[in-house]
């Protein structure tokens, strides 16, 4: 079994594939908070040295954009706030300039209106949210192992989801064509405001695959 490597976790395959390296274990969640604690927590047992939470989120800011990329000093989730690396998080911002530094806030559900962004952004500070940072936060700070997140910004705060968007995750971290089809066949109203989430999406994965390249095989943990 190989040892010595860094764990990262994702919410979707595609943000995995974009990470995956040799030296890198990346965990796709698909919003199984359940199974992506198990698979971290396994990575941490058989070696892992780090723990990076990368991919897409929700923003909770108004006025940040779809590619708005925020590197966070922690992660809140209700009452608990979980502080990221320091020289990790130095090293992050340092390769990837223009970043956002305000905290980002887990979640264990996707925030479908607008309005629970802006209340969430409202008592926490937080400017962007994801499913699955506060998880790899906690369980990097019970293992003593090093912890950071990188996040880039898919669908702004002023934006509410469509149900085939809800719908549109696996668990297994794919997208779920098939259910994305029949939420559009019973609702087609939800197709312009759909093809707008893809082309945000599209614009964040490519942000998101920019930083991966500059950070190199270490994704930023140690110093070049």
């Amino acid at each position: 079994m190989a040892r010595d490597f860094l764990v990262v976790a994702t919410g979707l395959l595609a943000e995995a594939r974009v990470v995956s390296q040799a030296g890198v274990r990346a965990i796709a969640g698909g919003g199984n908070l359940v199974r992506l604690e198990a698979e971290i927590d396994r990575a941490l047992t058989q070696g892992a040295h780090a723990v990076l939470s990368f991919g897409l989120a929700a923003g909770l800011k108004p006025q940040l954009a779809p590619g708005t990329l925020v590197i966070p000093g922690q992660i809140v989730c209700g009452k608990q706030h979980y502080p990221t690396d320091p020289h990790w998080i130095q090293n992050l911002r340092r390769a990837l300039a223009g970043s956002i530094a305000l905290p980002i806030a887990g979640v264990d559900a996707p925030l479908i209106r607008a309005t629970d962004k802006v209340q969430l952004h409202a008592a926490t500070g937080a400017v962007a949210a994801d499913m699955e940072s506060h998880v790899a936060a906690r369980l990097a700070a019970r293992a003593g192992r090093p912890f950071a997140a990188l996040r880039v910004i898919a669908d702004p705060a002023e934006r509410a989801l469509p149900q085939a968007a809800v719908v549109g995750m696996r668990s297994d971290g794919r997208i779920n064509l098939a259910a994305v089809l029949a939420s559009l066949l019973r609702n087609p109203w939800q197709l312009p405001e759909l093809a707008r989430i893809a082309t945000d999406a599209r614009r964040a994965m490519q942000v998101l695959t920019r930083c991966r390249r500059l950070l190199g095989p270490e994704l930023g943990l140690k110093t070049p």
